[in-house]
């Protein structure tokens, strides 16, 4: 299936064109078409899946698509681990939101149209996670962006959506700019290649200076911090909740907020290699990660719309994700992008129910008591606060304690300071909107009920998979989830080597050269040498932490470890792995527990102290999350209306002053002096004088030759006569 992995972006995409065109005829059931395919691209998923696990082989298909001179560019497919998981994960949330959805927009004024632009949301992620350049995945990841800027404004007739679908278009065309530099600069220094693998294996192997790949990296920070909604780019994430509920779900848990993170995974040697994340300490990858989880899991405190907390939350875990792939924990980051998916995505399906049943509204003021009236929702809903809790066994505890524990080992103290910091607030806010909206006396207007089961099934299936899916990874299933889905690159060694510039360095002279080859002699010695060891040295070398061989290669989890080989000898990287800590999850666990209690202590046995939240410096606190940090303030009135005032004003003047001006003055110009011109002089003297005067001429001629055309034969003839001896004369005349 891996060889045909294009098919699976494929029928979506063309859905999309079916439904644009035809849609209007089938009326509603054009939702049955867009289903269809994607249950079509779930089914080759699944089978792509099953593959995978068999065998595990890297399957790249490529054809050319631009050519120029000598230079060509090629664009194909890469499916691999990471790919893989993210096919099945892409294709079952979106199947999941399609069907969720036949119910939720029934009778929705643009019912086709949402169709439509789902069908092409879900083919653009499937296409971006397959992509094997990056070009390719320049334009998926820009497809992407449209097709949340056309969902998030669906209903655009609200100037609020409409405002929402133009900031989070705008936020990430900010962040874009960024990917684009970078693409461009690794285009050039990793020998003029689009492609990933080739990008990563350059960047590992030393024949890049270190700055420019920092810069590079910093480039492509900037396009995860608008696209996965990390600080400060993540202003547009909470907004894009104007759109409906099911698309919120798809954003947050499969598709949008997701691409920024799978990028960092597919282009980890860049980011590893630019931020030199194996030194440990802190770097601004995991920094960004980190203060992002914080902070958003704080703004989600103050929110009375459940959505919007939902929001806040996605905006926390992608931070734990890009903090546990700035502190090597690589498997950790992948591993919480596929849990956090189901168990997000069951949450605001979950509040789209809940919205459903109380006459159209998220506000959790009017809301309480639902869990005898939502039996379903309410455990569902548990079920996946408790997963982001990372309550065990549930799925979110064992992926964040993968992130919690790498930063442990790896030797990055802030950033697990911070995790359980973040932990703990999850925790909390979670446990406040689960008791404020299920608990207590209902506070609202309408009639709550239990949804629909074409509503509830989907969100039963995300349940149960929030429950499951963390065990993929767990110690007594051998952390199967890491060995199916691993990052890999091969890299020659060229440290130190000729034309290698890594940390500045020139090029080896001579000396150099055979310097190098005696090493690579010696080592290739060494090598063989340890092979005649027998199975008793080779364990011994492993204890002691060396490099393990996997097949012809040597396995290295460090920019370190690759320096210490011989220079041409090629390895394969991985990021190192860390088993399961007691210590840590104990703590993890612990610590959610203590948020849950905090939670219950205010929201449900209402014992805090009344008015507590006018006593400083709580009030003071409680504002500045209201505010948003004032960021968003910053961003849109600062910045955005700072902007565009002074350049609307500049353009008005512009236009009325100079462009207006030149229009006017032409016409001024015209009309007092060529005008007058143009009509005395070209057209009554020159242009008129001509056609009267060749009409006067005409008339002459003609009443000349009118008296020889007088019908008299002899006349005639006379003249003919005289015509032949002028003729015959001029004749003699010349001989």
């Amino acid at each position: 299936m891996a060889h045909w992995a294009f098919l699976i972006p494929l029928v979506p995409a063309a859905t999309y064109f079916v439904i644009l065109l035809f849609g209007k005829r089938f009326g509603e059931r054009c939702s049955y078409i867009g289903i269809g395919a994607l249950g079509a691209s779930w089914v080759m998923a699944a089978i792509n899946a099953y593959q995978w696990i068999d065998r595990r082989e890297i399957v790249r298909e490529s054809v050319e698509w631009a050519q120029w001179g000598s230079g060509s560019i090629r664009v194909g497919t890469h499916v691999d681990g990471l790919a893989t998981m993210m096919l099945v994960v892409v294709t079952s949330v979106s199947l999941l939101v399609h069907i969720y959805s036949l119910e939720y927009l029934r009778g929705d004024r643009r019912y086709t149209h949402y169709y439509a632009a789902l069908s092409l949301f879900s083919a653009s992620m499937l296409m971006l996670v397959i992509a094997d350049n990056t070009l390719a995945l320049l334009t998926s990841w820009e497809l992407v962006g449209l097709c949340s800027f056309m969902l998030i404004s669906h209903w655009w007739e609200d100037k609020d959506n409409s405002n929402a679908g133009l900031k989070a278009f705008i936020t990430n065309r900010v962040g874009d700019v960024g990917l684009i530099v970078g693409i461009i600069i690794l285009y050039f220094v990793a020998g003029k290649t689009f492609d990933i693998d080739t990008i990563n294996s350059a960047a590992l192997s030393g024949t890049i200076r270190h700055g420019t790949l920092l810069i590079a990296a910093c480039c492509l920070l900037a396009a995860v911090c608008s696209k996965s909604g990390q600080v400060p780019l993540h202003i547009w994430l909470p907004d894009a909740m104007a759109g409906p509920t099911p698309v919120s779900a798809l954003i947050h848990a499969a598709t949008m907020v997701v691409a920024g993170v799978y990028m960092v995974a597919r282009l980890y040697g860049v980011f590893f290699a630019g931020f030199s994340i194996g030194d440990g300490g802190m770097n601004l990858l995991a920094l960004v990660g980190g203060v992002t989880m914080v902070i958003g899991a704080s703004m989600a405190f103050v929110q009375n719309d459940i959505k919007r907390v939902l929001a806040y939350s996605t905006i926390s875990q992608l931070g734990y994700m890009v903090a546990a792939l700035g502190v090597g924990a690589w498997t950790g980051g992948v591993f919480h992008l596929f849990t956090h998916a189901f168990f997000k995505a069951c949450l605001f399906l979950g509040a789209g129910s809940l919205s459903h049943a109380c006459h159209h509204t998220f506000d959790m003021r009017e809301m309480g008591g639902l869990r005898k009236k939502m039996p379903t929702t309410f455990l569902t809903f548990t079920i996946g606060t408790l997963a982001l809790a990372g309550v065990p066994p549930l799925a979110g505890f064992w992926s964040k304690d993968e992130i919690l524990n790498g930063a442990r080992a790896n030797d990055f103290p802030i950033i697990m300071v911070l995790g359980f910091v973040a932990a703990i607030m999850t925790a909390a806010y979670m446990g406040r909107a689960l008791y404020l909206i299920f608990f207590g006396e209902y506070r609202g207007h309408a009639h709550p009920h239990e949804s629909p089961k074409v509503m509830m099934v989907p969100v039963t299936i995300l349940a149960g998979l929030a429950v499951v899916v963390g065990l993929l990874n767990a110690p007594f299933a051998d952390y199967r989830f890491g060995q199916w889905v691993k990052f890999e690159v091969e890299v020659e060694n060229l440290y130190g080597a000729e034309g290698a510039v890594a940390e500045g360095e020139a090029a080896a002279a001579a000396e150099g050269e055979h310097a190098a080859e005696g090493a690579a002699a010696a080592a290739e010695g060494e090598h063989a040498a340890e092979g005649e060891a027998g199975a008793e040295g080779e364990a011994a070398a492993e204890a002691e932490g060396e490099h393990a061989a996997e097949g012809e290669h040597v396995i290295v989890h460090s920019i370190a470890e690759i320096k210490e080989l011989a220079p041409g000898e090629t390895v394969l990287f991985e990021p190192e792995e860390h088993k399961f800590n007691i210590g840590v999850a104990g703590s993890s666990v612990a610590i959610g527990l203590v948020g849950l209690l905090i939670a219950t202590w205010i929201y449900l046995l209402r014992k805090a102290p009344k008015n507590l939240l006018l006593v400083n410096p709580f009030r003071a606190l409680h504002t500045l999350l209201v505010q948003k940090y004032y960021l968003d303030k910053l961003a849109v009135d600062g910045i955005a209306k700072g902007t565009a005032g002074p350049v609307a004003d500049g353009s008005y003047w512009v236009n009325q002053k100079i462009i207006d001006g030149a229009v006017n003055g032409v016409g001024v110009t015209t009309k007092k002096y060529l005008a007058p011109f143009a009509y005395e002089q070209l057209d009554q003297f020159v242009v008129d004088g001509l056609y009267n005067g060749l009409g006067e001429t005409t008339k002459g001629l003609g009443g000349a030759f009118r008296k020889l055309q007088n019908g008299r034969i002899q006349r005639y003839g006379l003249w003919l006569f005289f015509a032949v001896a002028i003729l015959a004369l001029v004749v003699a005349l010349l001989a």
